[in-house]
């Protein structure tokens, strides 16, 4: 079975990588402020950013899935806001350990040839 959510979300505010199912849902519900079980699936890094786990409700259950950085951390917003969604595209480079956030980014405009 593949895992296929509707949208992707980063929870911005690190977490300890010790809480599980229950405590990253419970987390959603409070400091997100949105609901579990709704299809998105909630991504959450602990403060060194090298460790990601991802929680998300797929209709029969919760898939619970982490992925670790051997060398160097995941590039990780650095907004205001407590969740960044991303595109289907800045998630697949965001866990291949690329910086997703430069490759949209547009040129500066002082820049001139």
């Amino acid at each position: 079975m593949m895992l296929q959510p509707e949208s992707v979300w980063l929870a911005i505010a690190p977490v300890d990588m010790r809480i599980g199912i229950d405590g990253l849902s419970l987390r959603v519900q409070q400091a997100l402020g949105r609901a579990p079980f709704d299809g998105t699936a909630y991504v959450f890094a602990n403060r060194r950013r090298n460790h990601l786990k991802l929680v998300c409700w797929d209709g029969c259950g919760v898939w619970l899935c982490q992925r670790r950085l051997h060398r160097g951390s995941f590039t990780w917003p650095q907004a205001d806001d407590s969740s960044w969604e991303l595109t289907a595209q800045q998630w697949q480079w965001l866990v291949a350990g690329v910086d997703w956030q430069r490759l949209s980014a547009p040129p500066p405009a002082h820049w001139l040839l």
